[in-house]
């Protein structure tokens, strides 16, 4: 691009024609399509990424809506987050002697790890930085002499916007004291995607949830100055492994409430290739409250590689805040339900964690409190190793905080069930997923593949066994390469109809003896990935012969799917090569990380370190790395998406026409991928 611009300058500095540029991706679009008439929308539990697809950049929007309620304000609603145990306690009792056992011994681990890499860790580091934070008072700050003060939003009848719907942004800096003139009712804020999900939790029916989506799309098409949506056409970005409701219920909004020209969805995975080029890769997402894993080949997701894990970048800040908080942090009173509190986090997250050692050391940072109707504080404080230590939860989310995160779940939204069979629920499944589920609660292992009435076996092909794919830990000691391999039991037979039950083949963690994890590896049955947070749900035991599909759904709901980053890739990996050596190393070698949360410094490294102990053998051809053209990994999705629109090649486009034909019906004949 910059020799292109070169090149045209100097011709028509000389007085030529201007050359055309070559390359330019955003110019490549074919005839008849006008980019400019199509909307992108990528919604997160977050932010939201909505823009033309001629844009080059999205405009991201925090997903949240304010609304007048007669309610109390979410911070008297709920406990301030991070929720201490023991408030008035001590720095060390607040979160109970079991976080402070986690905290120390990770401590520990992280400055023997240090030591190892040959890097110099001070004796007495922790100490100094908790006197130091102990000590630490704030400053005043006059608001004249703030240069970056805080723009609160004026709520008034006076105010150059008079709405109600305030989103993102300026929903999060409505003052908590400001009310409404013709009820006196305080402003709350709702998130309606939380986890990847709905938010069943803070609402009380399916279309109150539906409707504040609508009404936040409503208010981002003015900002990006659309009024007649029946002109434009919308491409949505929808998870890897979605709930069917959930999309049914986005197809009705866009084309009936919104009234868009016509639709097309496209898997987050599949967007995420189209924005870096890839043609076969494993596309790690780490978004906001989830992360998704899934491999792809050949423009197509394969399906039993699909993970979605309930943890990401907000857990990460969380985290953050209460290691902090456990060294004395001088703002003892932050509560990340707060709105500039939850705003003040996420800035120190980013400004301050990374995951490479040579920046951990004693480091003074500070910040600006603002807070609306007061003067600004300024603060200083100290960090030690508390930058790394929290993004270290991606591998063992056991320090994130999980115990809220499956409430609400199926309290208004049903599952989907298949048209012709109302037994047998139809939402997209995955072994790899299943997989997880499995290693957490080993129940859901002996009804991975349930009889849903039929016991006849002739329905079903035995498996064979097969080797471990991922068991190659035991070369280790046995330095040989064909004595090594531990083969798995064979998978109970599945009958015809049931989506994706778990292979012979894949990972497996630990489940039995046959099949250990190399010491000192994270291993999965022994209870220390989930140690400290709520443990699954009661799965009844069902009689073999008489489980049905439906309690398999409703055991497998009730488990909240955690695994640490690196084994959740490896069983991604493993379900996608289904024992294909050479695919599997070609998928370790085009490993991208996308997302918000995928953009801590070194966290690409340290994956990849913590891979290449895991999988030894093939350590030379691990790879792990951001997008390739240099595009922020928040906004690939996206853009991604943005590409995606502008082909002529895919058909995937749902009409008005078409939508009052056939309904969500429409979806099994347009979508570019498996709809059961």
């Amino acid at each position: 691009m910059i020799r292109n611009a070169k090149d045209r300058d100097r011709n028509l500095a000389r007085g030529g024609d201007i050359a055309q540029p070559e390359g330019n991706l955003d110019d490549d679009i074919p005839d008849g399509i006008d980019a400019t008439k199509i909307i992108v929308i990528h919604l997160g539990s977050q932010n939201m990424r909505i823009g033309r697809a001629s844009d080059a950049l999205p405009k991201t929007i925090p997903m949240c809506i304010s609304y007048a309620s007669h309610k109390p304000l979410e911070t008297e609603e709920y406990a301030p987050r991070p929720v201490r145990l023991f408030p008035d306690g001590t720095s060390e009792e607040m979160f109970g002697e079991d976080f402070t056992k986690k905290h120390t011994k990770l401590s520990n681990d992280l400055a023997a790890s240090m030591r190892a890499n040959k890097r110099n860790v001070l004796p007495k580091s922790k100490t100094l930085v908790k006197n130091f934070n102990a000590g630490a008072s704030p400053d005043l700050i006059p608001e004249h002499n703030d240069p970056h003060r805080a723009e609160w939003t004026d709520v008034s009848h006076d105010a150059p916007k008079n709405s109600n719907n305030w989103i993102g942004l300026e929903a999060q800096r409505i003052p908590e004291d400001a009310r409404q003139k013709e009820t006196n009712r305080l402003y709350r804020l709702r998130w309606p995607i939380q986890h990847g999900w709905l938010n069943e939790l803070e609402f009380a029916s399916v279309e109150g949830i539906v409707d504040e989506i609508e009404n936040i799309l409503w208010e981002a098409l003015k900002e990006i100055k659309v009024k007649d949506t029946k002109n434009y056409d919308v491409v949505f970005v929808v998870p890897d492994l979605y709930d069917k409701k959930y999309m049914e219920s986005m197809l009705r909004s866009l084309l009936i409430e919104l009234e868009f020209k016509q639709v097309a969805f496209i898997q987050e995975g599949l967007a995420a290739q189209y924005g870096a080029g890839y043609s076969m890769n494993c596309i790690v997402d780490i978004g906001a409250q989830k992360t998704s894993i899934s491999c792809i080949d050949d423009g197509m997701i394969i399906e039993d590689s699909r993970i979605n894990l309930k943890y990401g970048g907000f857990d990460v800040t969380e985290t953050f805040i209460k290691m902090m908080l456990c060294d004395n942090f001088p703002y003892r009173d932050i509560n990340l339900v707060r709105r500039h509190d939850f705003l003040l986090a996420e800035e120190l997250k980013i400004k301050i964690c990374t995951m490479d050692q040579a920046d951990i050391s004693v480091q003074t940072q500070n910040f600006h409190l603002r807070a609306p109707n007061k003067p600004t504080y300024f603060y200083k404080f100290k960090t030690y190793d508390e930058p790394i230590l929290a993004p270290m939860g991606f591998f063992d989310p056991s320090y994130f905080n999980n115990k809220t995160k499956l409430a609400g779940r199926r309290k208004l939204i049903a599952r989907s069930y298949n048209a012709y069979d109302p037994d047998q629920p139809n939402d997209p499944e995955s072994s790899a997923q299943l997989a997880i589920l499995s290693s957490i609660q080993p129940l859901l292992a002996n009804t991975a593949a349930p009889s849903n009435g039929n016991d006849n076996g002739d329905l079903a092909t035995p498996q064979k066994e097969k080797s471990n794919p991922l068991n190659h830990f035991s070369k280790i000691d046995s330095q040989t390469n064909d004595d090594s391999r531990v083969t798995s039991a064979a998978g109970s037979p599945a009958p015809e109809g049931f989506g994706t039950p778990v292979p012979a083949g894949p990972f497996v963690f630990g489940a039995n003896g046959d099949s250990p994890a190399p010491s000192g590896a994270f291993q999965f049955g022994n209870g220390s990935h989930h140690s400290g947070t709520p443990g699954p749900g009661p799965v009844k035991s069902i009689d073999p012969q008489a489980r049905t599909l439906t309690d398999f759904a409703e055991a497998r709901d009730a488990v909240l799917p955690i695994a640490a980053l690196d084994v959740a890739i490896m069983t991604s990996i493993a379900h996608a090569a289904k024992g294909d050596d050479r695919k599997a190393r070609d998928f370790y070698g085009n490993i991208m990380l996308v997302g918000g949360g995928a953009k801590t410094p070194g966290l690409t490294r340290h994956l990849e370190e913590k891979l290449k102990v895991m999988r030894p053998d093939i350590a030379e051809k691990i790879l792990v790395g951001l997008n390739p053209r240099e595009i922020d990994a928040a906004i690939v999705t996206w853009k991604g998406a943005s590409i995606y629109s502008k082909l002529h090649s895919h058909e995937s486009w749902v009409g008005q026409q078409e939508f009052e034909m056939l309904g969500s019906r429409a979806l099994q004949h347009k979508v570019l991928w498996h709809w059961n």
